[in-house]
């Protein structure tokens, strides 16, 4: 009996559904944290302890204030748009390893499976500002389809040069090779971190890849017709998918959460491996965003294309000549 419940709770609870929300308001606590460490401010200090209960405020609030559907929408796509962005990165997170090297689903191919999902999250962002019946929405729509031909060619090749390196186009496969052969993959692809780092900000539409929902220019992009609950799911699937990505740089470039460990006590030193490895990895998204302006759309599809590519081009031709070496 126990073994029909174990991987139902697994699912619902840990390392699954809850566990991904619970960490992902930890880990935007942290940006926030961070981001206005950098600019001399005190960031959320009032909800809990030293203010980090304040991403579960803001989304409990959300959830409580006026749903407004715009007159001209389209009212089954707009509404869809926020639970479908939840759900799909709750079905992607599940290739994630958080306990061992493999996640609650591991299979041949599941890196491809990984990078299919930013591509997916991109197209409901369109679907969302492209229903919403307004020109900011749309204008931001417009935007996020260019971020995603300027940067989703060096995202995929970074993760390419990972796959040649180990041999292995699933997670668990780099996750073990990475602990049968040294710690990380850091060190021989650290180009490959690097741009998988910026194309990542660039896919989270995150300062200075903030384009699509450039306040100044075009209010709040694609989001501009959003509120109440369906503003609060879209904030945590954003939350969500920060979390995912860096759960993706951790398993590709930093041995994922398989390390050191006394025998017996891997349940335990596995995941806190995995929550010390993501809290860097976002701690490195938000110096990014606090260093940094936004860009222009053709300043940041020509960064992409002309530089991002080659590097990452010449990144995968030395991995190659390694392994034929």
């Amino acid at each position: 009996m126990w073994s029909a419940i174990l991987p139902i709770l697994q699912t619902i609870v840990f390392p699954g559904f809850l566990f991904l929300i619970a960490v992902s308001f930890l880990y935007e606590w942290l940006d926030r944290k961070i981001y206005a460490w950098m600019q001399f401010r005190a960031g959320p200090v009032l909800a809990g302890p030293v203010g980090i209960l304040q991403p579960l405020a803001d989304f409990v609030k959300l959830m409580g204030k006026e749903d407004i559907t715009p007159a001209y929408a389209d009212r089954r796509i707009f509404g869809a748009v926020p639970i479908m962005m939840v759900a799909l990165i709750f079905t992607f997170w599940a290739v994630v390893p958080v306990t061992g090297s493999a996640g609650l689903v591991s299979f041949r191919g599941d890196v491809v499976f990984a990078l299919v999902s930013m591509t997916f999250f991109c197209m409901l962002v369109f679907l969302g500002g492209f229903s919403s019946a307004d020109r900011f929405s749309l204008l931001g729509a417009e935007r996020a389809v260019l971020q995603l031909l300027g940067f989703e060619i060096p995202l995929m090749l970074s993760l390419t040069g990972v796959c040649i390196h180990t041999g292995s186009l699933s997670l668990s496969g780099i996750v073990s090779w990475q602990a049968e052969n040294g710690w990380t993959l850091l060190g021989p692809q650290a180009i490959g971190f690097i741009i998988f780092l910026v194309a990542a900000q660039a896919e989270l539409e995150r300062i200075p890849f903030d384009i699509p929902e450039a306040e100044q220019e075009i209010v709040a992009g694609w989001l501009t017709e959003y509120s109440g609950r369906k503003l609060a799911l879209i904030r945590l699937a954003k939350d969500m998918e920060l979390v995912f990505v860096s759960g993706l740089a951790v398993a590709l470039f930093l041995g994922g959460p398989v390390g050191p460990s006394p025998a017996g006590l891997e349940w335990l030193v596995y995941p806190a491996y995995f929550l010390i490895k993501l809290a860097l990895v976002v701690a490195i998204l938000a110096f990014i965003r606090g260093l940094f302006a936004r860009a222009r759309i053709d300043q940041m599809v020509s960064f992409g294309l002309r530089y991002l590519v080659p590097i990452s081009l010449a990144q995968v031709a030395a991995t190659i000549l390694w392994r034929l070496a």
